[in-house]
This record gives structure tokens, C-alpha cells and sequence, in this order.
């Protein structure tokens, strides 16, 4: 079940109980108000993160792998492995915006979200594939092509320099400027994500976090793709890992059953 914690001591604050399967994403609006969840139950749900409360169900005819709440709350988009992705309005629980990833293949949507523009929405498949979609016109207006493999990870990061799209796929690392999805960098990692993994790239723009197949969570330069530490402590493979918007830590979740909070550039790192 998923749950709720403080993110500073990591005290317990609450479990949103409801499905009756595997939970594939848990997401938290921008103001902390509501959460959603995707499960292999076949739906997404709503809930209050302050009480818990389930809000609303959406059904799917499939597994549902991401879900994520667009900037004022007001839409969620869902994919999962009909290899479609949906839109609806939070207001009235109507769906606004239902298409396949590919028409012409049968995929899976492993990642859904929101680009810069409230009308973008952007969706990883398990050809490798990242499908960039206009909202208003219902037609898809890029592809950025990443690996042959699953996209495992996808997410935005606002830089000084500019919003950059982070996209971890096979064993690579790309980053594309997030307004006009230019490729900046592609860097060839010594892990994979076939099956879990991620990456995410801190509010500075400078350095990138990194975790897959083996136990070990690493630091990357991202203009060299120069790997700059290597830490361990987790016993199974990272799932997950995400820098804190401040930048000052960096949370990783593993198949060990542990969350891990990380300091960023930690004091004696520094000083060597």
C-alpha cells in the first residue's frame, strides 16, 4: 500500500488503503493536497493527503504504471499497458483526452506527464519511444527516439539555464531541452533500466543522479557524463530516486524495502 511520510525524519504519516492490487505510481499535487495512485487493479485513484480519504476511482481496461496531477490540480493523466494514455478533468471526473501511444503497435505507456505547456503532455513506451502530444489539436507533435529498450524514468527539471526533459532508457541517460526537445546529451551508463531505475538531474543543471540494475546509486556530471561518486547502501536494485526541489538531497527507493535520503555533495566529498 502506499504511504505517506515526513520527509525529514521519515516518520510514518499515513497508508492510502483501497487496491486490490500492485501500486505502480504515487503522486502528490503541487500543493500537497491530493494524491493519486495507479495500480495493477486495473485503476487510478484519487485521495485526500491529509485525511486519507479515497476521492474518486478511474477504471482502465489494464494495469495502470503512471499517473501525475498536471500544475493546479485540475486534470490527471493516466497511462499504463493499453499503451494509452488518458486526460481527465478533476472538476467533473470526466475524461477529456483518450489516445494510443502508437496505433499501429501494441505498447506499453510505462511513463505519463505533463510537459512546460498546460496543453503538452508527453508519454514513454516500452519501444524506447517518447510521444510528444498536443492537448487542443489531439495530435502528436514529436517523437524523440531514446533507446530500443522500455523507458523507465521520465521528468522535467527547471535549470537557470531553462527546463530540461530527463529521459533513462536501456542504459542511457538523455537530456533534451524541455520548450523545443533539442537533444543536449546522451550518455551511456554502467547500469541498465531494463527493469527498474531512473535517473534525475539537479535544479542546477551541473550533475545527475543515476540507479538500476545493481545495488549502487551514482553521481554523474552531466556535460561529461563523468561519473563523480558512487554510493552505497541499499541490498537489491534502485526502483526510484529523485533530487528535492531545493537540491540539498536526493531520496532513493530500492527493492531492499528501504527509502534512503542522500545528502547532495556531502561535506567531505567536498573538501577532498
Amino acid at each position: 500500500m502506499p504511504m505517506l511520510r515526513n520527509g525529514t525524519s521519515g516518520d510514518w504519516i499515513g497508508t492510502f488503503a483501497g487496491h486490490k492490487g500492485a501500486v505502480w505510481s504515487a503522486k502528490l499535487d503541487s500543493e500537497g493536497l491530493l494524491a493519486a495512485t495507479g495500480a495493477a487493479d486495473y485503476t487510478a485513484k484519487i485521495w485526500d493527503a491529509i485525511t486519507g480519504k479515497e476521492l474518486h476511482e478511474f477504471s482502465h481496461k489494464h494495469i495502470v504504471k503512471s499517473v501525475e496531477f498536471n500544475q493546479d490540480s485540475t486534470a490527471l493523466i493516466t497511462g499504463g499497458h493499453e499503451g494509452i494514455f488518458r486526460v481527465f478533468d478533476l472538476n467533473t471526473n470526466e475524461l477529456l483526452c483518450e489516445l494510443p501511444h502508437d496505433p499501429n503497435e501494441k505498447l506499453i505507456i510505462n511513463k505519463a506527464i505533463w510537459g512546460t505547456d498546460p496543453n503538452t503532455v508527453l508519454t514513454g513506451a516500452s519501444n524506447g519511444t517518447v510521444h510528444v502530444w498536443d492537448l487542443q489539436s489531439k495530435t502528436r507533435k514529436c517523437q524523440l527516439v531514446c533507446s530500443s529498450k522500455l523507458v523507465q524514468d521520465m521528468n522535467i527539471t527547471n535549470t537557470p539555464k531553462g527546463p530540461v526533459l530527463t529521459v533513462a532508457a536501456g542504459n542511457t541517460v538523455h537530456f533534451f531541452d524541455a520548450n523545443t526537445f533539442e537533444s543536449q546529451q546522451c550518455h551511456e551508463m554502467p547500469i541498465n533500466f531494463h527493469e527498474e531505475g531512473g535517473a534525475s538531474l539537479h535544479p542546477d543543471g551541473l550533475r545527475f543522479i543515476a540507479g538500476g540494475s545493481d545495488t549502487w546509486v551514482r553521481v554523474f556530471d552531466r556535460v561529461t557524463g563523468a561519473e563523480l561518486e558512487c554510493h552505497k547502501g541499499h541490498h537489491g536494485p534502485v526502483r526510484c530516486l529523485r533530487y528535492a526541489p531545493n537540491g540539498q538531497t536526493y531520496a532513493t527507493g530500492s527493492e531492499d524495502g528501504t527509502i534512503r535520503i542522500w545528502e547532495d555533495q556531502p561535506a567531505e566529498l567536498v573538501a577532498e
